[in-house]
């Protein structure tokens, strides 16, 4: 997979970011705070349209939502499945992944931005879109 400059990106850059990616998926589906904190840097946010504006809101007090989402998609039983549509690696500090995955009957889109810190591929900010389905 090339870069922004066309040359290949790194495979372990690949794979680390893919595992970021998949801590991620793993914890929306099962409600877990601790693999969605580690996906995700401290500063970020979320953002989404809603009544034609643009909502904020910072990690943190998303992870307090998710700790209330009780019983877990997981305990529910419900259908899991979440795919990378898009990996862009513009350099070795930034990627940008776009992502689909569901908690029915919401199916997400989320473009999720990423940067190479001294921990390793953190997810920066995260803008999404849903849809409900029946």
């Amino acid at each position: 997979m090339p870069d922004a400059s066309g040359k290949p990106a790194a495979v372990t850059a690949v794979a680390e970011i893919e595992a970021v990616i998949q801590t991620y998926f793993d914890g929306l589906y099962h409600s877990d705070v601790k693999k969605l904190a580690a996906a995700f840097h401290p500063v970020s946010h979320l953002y989404w349209e809603k009544d034609g504006g643009v909502e904020d809101l910072p990690r943190d007090a998303w992870l307090e939502a998710v700790a209330k989402r009780s019983p877990s998609a997981a305990e529910r039983g419900l259908a899991r499945d979440d795919r990378i549509l898009l990996l862009d690696i513009s350099g070795p500090e930034t990627a940008l992944v776009k992502v689909a995955c569901q908690l029915p009957p919401r199916y997400f889109t989320d473009y999720l931005v990423l940067n190479r810190t001294a921990e390793g591929w953190k997810i920066v900010s995260k803008v999404y879109r849903f849809e409900l389905r029946e």
